[in-house]
């Protein structure tokens, strides 16, 4: 291991620094001559222009730092606003009211109170307008589709599906059904009016066509009005829809291979079971699901669905699978991580995270030719250390967009998150100790600088692989809880408190295990807008994106936190 020091002035050159290994015989010359010529903060400074597709002829410090500011403002109230539109969403249910369905049209009924109940406990911002669509077949005349236009009125809701009956014609001597009619009327005969747009489809039949089904069918050549999978769901995505399916058989699965085909990796929630109580429980899960998975792509991304789709097709090229290691070539390179500040002060100032503070260590692998996951900023490789013994599992990660800039400071930017992730976590779990909380322990991220790569010096990110659990996304940096788990709400509380308000941790994402949690891919909100990326939404983000949320739970009076007054935030944002 090694780590960089500074002299306080190069001899040369008065005012500058210049950086000088304690033993340089490991690490290539170019690796040194990156490290030497790079500025951190002009470098960061830069790049926060540019993302906000701003141009900047000044190199001086402070002219930069004015314009970064500047620009990130700007960014900032435009997501933010985003966001607060992304918190309106319209829920069509679009299920099939044929005779074996009776069960889970009185679960759509029954669990929207409960949904609602639930959304405005763990998500408050949010405002839902809820409508339906049931759909039958081609031989039941007038009652084939029946339609309920969007309503905030929930009452009325629940009075309409009262009369919503499943079909009982004796005429239904296929299996199909149409499936393609329903959709097509929930996209094209309901007024969608709001940012995120969520169609849960439940059914447990094919549409008409021996393209989707082997299933006897009176309308092998498909829909008899000539609606295809494709032009309905082209419509789907330019109405900016997203699509759910709740499966209740085997049945539906050409369909959804087919939907896949089109539309990308969507949902799927498992609707199996005639036990009214469960199915009921099935439903507010999926449902509410459906709903934050929602609002968290809207407001992340955007409510043009066109990027959230594009993303959802890559989906479906990547290798889920680790590789066969034995056939992959061995590759060279170093990584690169922060020391993790021991004190408040020194995580508060960031001209800690600098060159100074770096540690590195050389570093042989082996990596994955396809990635395993992506996300909107990055995909993620498997990989192995080769030099460990035995030999250790790894995930790294590869920014899809790492713009004009120079790579290697935004790559250090993320470790710099990590770091401070990894010193709340410690603090947080040092005053949790005596008590029946689940431990919170982030990965421990590092850069690796790709040696092996002729010209081509790649950088990544470089974290431990998560094993034996579901990966789960239990909040975002847009304030939406996904997942609701008390210890992990606690912890944003903590980490703004201990902090003094100087900063928040969110966006957890990770595995949960009987006695802790394991995170990785954090954000930070925090008042200093030119810290921690484009994630960072600024004091705003803290004030109107958690403070205006959060609602304190019993961990929260275990740690005795200060209590949030929450209406005392929203007056002031």
């Amino acid at each position: 291991m090694f780590k960089w020091l500074f002299k306080k002035k190069n001899e040369k050159n008065p005012g500058t620094t210049s950086p000088i290994m304690s033993s340089t015989s490991s690490l290539p010359p170019s690796l040194i001559a990156d490290l030497g010529e790079l500025n951190l903060t002009e470098e960061r400074l830069k790049r926060y222009a540019d993302e906000a597709d701003t141009l900047v002829s000044s190199t001086r410090e402070n002219e930069l730092r004015d314009k970064a500011k500047f620009v990130r403002g700007k960014a900032i109230s435009k997501t933010l606003n985003n966001i607060k539109l992304s918190m309106k969403v319209d829920l069509c249910f679009v299920l099939d009211c044929t005779g074996s369905m009776g069960h889970h049209i009185s679960a759509a009924r029954d669990c929207i109170l409960q949904v609602i109940n639930y959304i405005k406990r763990t998500n408050p911002s949010i405002e839902l307008w809820v409508g339906f669509c049931g759909y039958r077949d081609h031989n039941d005349g007038s009652s084939r589709l029946q339609i309920f236009d969007f309503t905030d009125q929930y009452d009325q809701f629940i009075q309409y599906m009262l009369n919503v009956k499943p079909s009982s014609s004796s005429d239904n001597d296929d299996a199909p059904e149409d499936v393609l009619g329903g959709l097509n009327a929930a996209i094209t005969k309901m007024n969608w009016k709001n940012n995120t747009r969520v169609l849960f489809h439940i059914g447990d039949s094919p549409p008409h066509g021996k393209n989707f089904t082997n299933l006897e069918d009176n309308y092998p050549s498909g829909d008899p009005y000539g609606l295809t999978a494709e032009n309905v769901l082209k419509n789907l995505q330019s109405k900016n829809i997203l699509y759910f399916f709740g499966k209740i058989t085997n049945h539906t699965e050409k369909m959804l291979q087919i939907f896949r085909s089109i539309i990308g990796e969507f949902p799927v929630f498992d609707l199996v079971g005639a036990d009214p109580i469960q199915l009921i429980e099935k439903f507010i899960k999926a449902t509410s699901s459906s709903i934050t998975i929602a609002v968290s792509l809207t407001s992340t991304i955007g409510s043009n669905s066109k990027e959230i789709y594009s993303l959802q097709l890559k989906k479906l090229h990547m290798n889920p699978n680790e590789p066969d290691w034995n056939i992959l070539p061995l590759q060279k390179g170093v990584v690169m991580w922060y020391l993790i500040p021991k004190t408040l002060n020194e995580l508060k100032d960031p001209k800690y995270f600098n060159k100074s503070n770096l540690s590195t260590k050389s570093f042989s692998f082996k990596i994955a030719s396809q990635p395993f996951s992506a996300g909107a900023e990055k995909c993620a490789y498997y990989v192995i250390d080769t030099k460990s013994n035995p030999t250790k599992k790894m995930v790294i990660k590869k920014y899809l967009n790492v713009g004009k800039c120079n790579p290697l400071e935004k790559y250090l930017e993320s470790v710099e998150v990590s770091s401070v992730a990894i010193f709340l976590s410690t603090e947080f779990n040092r005053i949790t100790e005596r008590k029946k909380i689940p431990k919170i322990n982030f990965l421990d991220v590092k850069l690796l600088r790709n040696g092996t790569i002729i010209n081509d010096h790649q950088y990544y990110s470089i974290e431990s692989k998560l094993e034996n659990a579901e990966y789960k996304r239990f909040n975002t940096n847009s304030g939406v809880i996904t997942e609701f788990r008390l210890t992990l709400e606690a912890f944003v509380h903590f980490t703004y408190e201990y902090t003094e308000g100087y900063l928040v941790v969110c966006d957890l994402q990770g595995i949960e295990l009987d006695d802790k949690f394991l995170l990785t891919d954090p954000a930070i909100h925090c008042i200093d807008s030119l810290r921690f990326g484009g994630t960072n939404f600024g004091e705003d983000g803290i004030n109107k994106l958690f403070l205006a949320n959060h609602r304190c739970n019993d961990i929260c009076k275990q740690l005795k936190l200060r209590h949030i007054n929450n209406d005392k935030v929203a007056n002031q944002t």
